[in-house]
């Protein structure tokens, strides 16, 4: 087994300088030090000080779409989404502001996002192959790499199972009589340096299972195709680097749960140990 999973190294890999980012006097995120240059041109909207950068309007929502709308057209907001993502507390997940899905990054704010393991039983009762996708290659986004069965941010006003469902249809096709008994895993928190800017994101994660002949179908072009692997087989895709780390995590934490590496391995105990350090400790996916 493949025991370095390149996923964990990356999971709290952040080494660009970053100063916090206030709303409503609130730590919610980290931005770039080189950025700050550029958000100087928006001191009607922020303030920039020793402690960091702070929104000035009393309805950052309003204050900062502008700001965010600048920093794409000057190349420092990518991929633009044009969907809003809730800006929460990150300890409370109280809304403190509305915010582009793609400024998140700029701004190194908490997102959370839905990903389910899909799985199939073998003969004795336990998940025996997994349900793999490949991302289309045309995505903003990690194209062509390897996800789970289905994966998603939580939009405005959803919950992670709401977003469960949205994905499930659009992603694989499935109904939401079939994803309605999804059972919740962990949830995971990332916080690291990507292409995008800062990636602090908490993942909850769930598990599907299909029944042996239910093939998934891609119904919004956002993915290639499906590939059902055997548990060996997807645990060593996972433990590569050809599968996003967000996806990756999941599986590594599905493997986990279900006991499907092998309990008296140091190595599993490692992995264990590097898993649990990333779970966020507020209760089980929802």
């Amino acid at each position: 087994m493949n025991e370095s999973w390149s996923a964990l190294a990356a999971a709290r890999q952040a080494r660009t300088p970053r100063v916090p980012f206030f709303v409503r006097g609130i730590a919610v995120g980290a931005v770039a030090t080189a950025d700050l240059p550029a958000l100087g041109a928006f001191a009607d909207a922020v303030r920039i000080d020793e402690r960091g950068v702070h929104t000035l309007a009393d309805d950052p929502s309003e204050a900062l779409a502008p700001v965010n709308r600048a920093l794409h057209e000057a190349g420092l907001v990518r991929a633009w989404r044009n969907e809003l993502f809730a800006l929460p507390h990150p300890g409370t997940l109280e809304t403190l502001a509305r915010i582009e899905r793609a400024a998140a990054r700029f701004w190194g704010t908490l997102t959370l996002g839905a990903h389910a393991t899909g799985f199939v039983r073998g003969a004795d009762g336990r998940p025996s192959h997994l349900w793999i996708a490949q991302r289309a290659f045309d995505k903003a986004t990690d194209p062509g790499k390897f996800d789970n069965l289905i994966g998603g941010g939580v939009g405005l006003g959803q919950t992670p199972r709401d977003t469960l469902v949205r994905e499930a249809f659009e992603e694989a096709g499935l109904a939401p009589a079939e994803v309605a008994k999804a059972a919740p895993g962990h949830v995971i928190a990332l916080a690291r340096d990507i292409a995008e800017g800062y990636q602090q994101e908490w993942l909850y994660g769930f598990d599907i299972e299909l029944p042996h002949g239910r093939a998934p179908v891609n119904q919004d072009g956002e993915v290639a195709g499906f590939q059902l692997l055997t548990v060996e087989e997807a645990a060593a895709l996972a433990a590569g680097d050809t599968m996003t780390v967000d996806a990756a995590l999941v599986t590594l934490d599905f493997l986990l749960r279900h006991a499907l590496l092998p309990a008296d391995d140091d190595a599993t105990h490692r992995l264990a140990a590097a898993m649990a350090a990333l779970r966020v400790h507020m209760g089980s996916a929802a």
